[in-house]
């Protein structure tokens, strides 16, 4: 997993409440079996008309917001099934970090897995961040990890956790900076547990 310690990009305004899982990536997409190629399928259903065609009117269509990186959402984002393809496709798009009020539990764990910053303000800084990212196309945003601070470069300098428990929001921005998904995680204590396969004879 790719470590996260600060990143700059262009602010995608998503200005919709209880954005589920289904919605970022329909289940039609869900067949291929790696964990990458699922970016071209992000947000199909809005992203598409039904004859496959670009539908202009939605944002992530907009020449101005195209190379986004980081992504400011309403309240309750990722809520729906458990799927872990929603932060691939994410990811597949090239999102470092989703900012939003609040997330779905099982989808901001599985975006800490695989290394995409779930960024907690309050709804009121959302709110203003998500208007100034529709009045000015191309605003950007910095998300610091270390420092936990989201910022413009200018006035705007606000604190955010990646988990609203305290504990685990230190333990989860750790596996981000460190790039430690469960795997790599339980690695660390590869020599305990063949100490342990040892004494059981095994």
């Amino acid at each position: 997993m790719q470590p996260f310690t600060n990143h700059t990009g262009v602010v995608l305004p998503l200005d919709r409440p209880n954005v589920d899982t289904d919605q970022i990536i329909p289940a039609v997409y869900l067949k291929r079996i790696e964990k990458t190629g699922f970016g071209p399928f992000l947000f199909a259903a809005w992203r598409f008309l039904p004859d496959g065609s670009p539908n202009p009117d939605f944002i992530l269509n907009k020449p101005e917001y195209k190379n986004s990186e980081i992504l400011i959402a309403g309240p309750n984002f990722g809520s729906g099934s458990s799927r872990e393809h929603a932060p691939w496709a994410l990811i597949g798009y090239g999102f470092r970090a989703i900012i939003a009020s609040s997330f779905a539990d099982i989808f901001q764990k599985n975006c800490v897995d695989n290394g995409l910053v779930p960024v907690h303000i309050s709804q009121e800084q959302v709110d203003h961040i998500t208007a100034k990212a529709k009045l000015e196309p191309g605003y950007k945003l910095t998300v610091d990890l270390y420092t936990c601070l989201l910022s413009d470069g200018n006035e705007l300098s606000i604190p955010f956790v990646v988990h609203t428990t305290p504990d685990t929001h230190e333990f989860r921005r750790d596996c981000l900076l460190n790039g430690l998904d469960d795997i790599a995680i339980t690695l660390k204590h590869e020599d305990k547990i063949t100490a342990y396969e040892k004494s059981l004879g095994g």
